[in-house]
């Protein structure tokens, strides 16, 4: 299989630096760093994908090959098939994923012994690197490459629109090829999450980030092979798209776990690719007091076999049960203590309240003596013990004139 790489040179044209350091050849071993579709026709191909993700061709200024370009970032090419009579002319149009190493050569001889097979031998791309094609044991195509000078440091995808930001590996024996490639590339071996039927879907992380994943093909028929994620900013509009392009819809659009989004389809000339859209954090974005109601999409039955496997690792998730008893206990205790709270606070209003009411019962006690007291004086001065004034006078008046009437 003849493979013109030539346009890798987005990731290794020069070397670039971030910070203070510049990444060496040996830091990028294991990244996916380029992807090229081959087809049996190349116009009719950036037609289609310039309607269905953010890209648009640019001259890559080599013969008979073009660049998919992401706004300003190149993030793979575009060729021809070998023309009739070429060894290899009847395989069928399909992308590439190239995977970097330090030295192609290497890697070559590695892949042979842990049981890899060479489609092409390591070659050289002027001024531009080295590079090879490969199967795997299972029998999945890939390229490797290496880069002439210090690849730029960063030089993987930054998961912009238009971007490969997933990578999955449909095979006959996951775990084999999981070991296979990780040898390779220092891959390291992340989650398996349990798909039930399909069996396990295993996760691929390079440099500490989840990358891709790996997983058990459902037909037999279907060859083992690798299926790259464009980033979309809408997946539903995307799949329209394609559908409307004369793309063919294998999966979806469905959710993945992580609130992703995700269709698998093939290009009009039978080449196969996914698109994804990031979740949307609306959680965050959402006005207080305001509801947002839930997007929703259709989802397509599946009109080949393939896999519906999550495009990224399913977030960890408690029992319904473990997350609702928590909280009824927190309810049901702080319902308790608020009860006490009103109690107390219930108590010290009543507390000076009764206290005031008895002061005031107490005056009114000594009000209501004094006022008898009073009374009782008042009584006793108007009994005639001790009369003074007017009335002690007019009294003295009549004893006088009784005394002279005695007398006469």
């Amino acid at each position: 299989m003849e493979v013109r790489g030539v346009a890798v040179q987005n990731v290794n044209a020069r070397s670039q630096t971030r910070g203070k350091r510049t990444m060496s050849n040996a830091d990028i071993r294991g990244r996916f760093v380029w992807h090229e579709l081959m087809t049996t026709d190349t116009d009719a191909a950036a037609a289609f994908y310039s309607k269905v993700v953010p890209w648009k061709t640019q001259d890559s200024g080599m013969p008979s090959y073009t660049l998919w370009m992401a706004g300003k970032t190149q993030v793979g090419g575009l060729t021809g098939l070998p023309a009739e009579g070429a060894a290899d002319s009847g395989t069928p149009p399909h992308w590439i994923v190239y995977v970097a190493t330090p030295d192609v050569d290497a890697t070559v001889a590695e892949a042979q012994r842990l049981g890899g097979k060479v489609l092409k031998g390591a070659t050289d791309i002027p001024n531009m690197g080295r590079y090879a094609v490969l199967t795997d044991p299972q029998g999945a195509t890939f390229a490797v490459y290496s880069a002439p000078g210090s690849p730029p440091d960063g030089a993987g995808p930054s998961g912009g629109p238009g971007e490969f930001t997933w990578h999955e590996l449909a095979t006959t024996d996951y775990a084999a090829a999981m070991s296979f490639y990780s040898e390779l590339f220092g891959w390291e071996k992340g989650p398996g999450h349990d798909m039930g039927q399909m069996g396990v879907y295993q996760l691929i992380v390079h440099d500490g980030a989840q990358v891709g994943g790996i997983y058990n093909l459902q037909a037999p028929s279907t060859p083992p092979h690798w299926l790259s994620y464009v980033r979309v900013p809408d997946c539903n509009k995307a799949t329209n798209a394609a559908k409307a392009a004369g793309g063919r819809v294998l999966n979806g659009p469905m959710e993945v776990p992580g609130g992703h989004w995700i269709t698998m389809m093939m290009d009009p000339q039978g080449g196969a690719f996914a698109v994804i859209e990031a979740a949307k954090a609306e959680a965050a974005q959402k006005p207080a007091g305001k509801k947002t109601p839930a997007k929703t999409k259709p989802a397509a039955k599946a009109e080949a076999p393939g896999a519906a496997a999550p495009a990224e690792a399913p977030a960890a998730t408690e029992p319904a049960a473990a997350r609702k008893a928590p909280a009824k206990a927190v309810a049901k205790k702080g319902k308790k203590a608020a009860g006490k709270g009103a109690s107390r606070k219930t108590a010290a209003k009543k507390a000076p309240a009764k206290k005031a009411a008895g002061k005031k019962a107490a005056g009114k006690k000594a009000a209501g003596k004094k006022a008898k007291k009073t009374a009782k004086k008042a009584a006793k001065s108007s009994s005639g013990r001790k009369t003074s004034g007017p009335a002690k006078r007019g009294k003295s008046a009549a004893k006088k004139s009784a005394k002279k009437a005695k007398r006469r």
